[in-house]
């Protein structure tokens, strides 16, 4: 009985490639491919601490401290701005009707040499008819173009 090259020898698993037909795999391209995974992971690691840095900081921040309700026509809203001193911000506030319709909207400048890190900070809006709460919708800068 004599046996063919062509057919697998009893034990071996189907799909396995002789070693003395095709050559052993390369070390060197396994090598070369771990490095390459590694160095890509690292980048990422890189990439992700420089993102996490940057928007940890902000340049400018706000909070609703409060609103007043002052008449039908306008409602008082009250923030705590976080700013950097050599920063201008832009916030932005929002006045809402107890149907949650918004009746009024504000916009305004904010310098940083104003105070000194943090302040408070009272701007009226002018509404179209009574509102019953204000949302803040942030600040932002030139170069910080998410509100917070």
């Amino acid at each position: 009985m004599s046996t063919s090259t062509d057919t697998p020898t009893p034990g071996t698993p189907r799909g396995s490639v002789p070693a003395d037909r095709y050559g052993a795999p390369r070390v060197s391209a396994r090598r070369a491919g771990i490095i390459g995974l590694v160095v890509l992971g690292l980048l990422a690691g890189v990439w992700l601490a420089w993102v996490t840095l940057a928007h940890s900081s902000p340049q400018v921040r706000s909070q609703l401290t409060g609103w007043d309700v002052v008449d039908d026509g306008q409602v008082t809203a009250i923030l705590t701005v976080t700013i950097d001193p050599d920063v201008t911000a832009t916030c932005r506030v929002r006045a809402v009707a107890e149907d949650h319709t918004i009746v009024g909207e504000l916009g305004f400048t904010v310098d940083g040499s104003d105070f000194d890190g943090t302040g408070r900070i009272e701007r009226t809006v002018r509404t179209e008819r009574r509102a019953t709460a204000v949302d803040d919708l942030g600040c932002t800068t030139p170069d910080q173009s998410r509100p917070r």
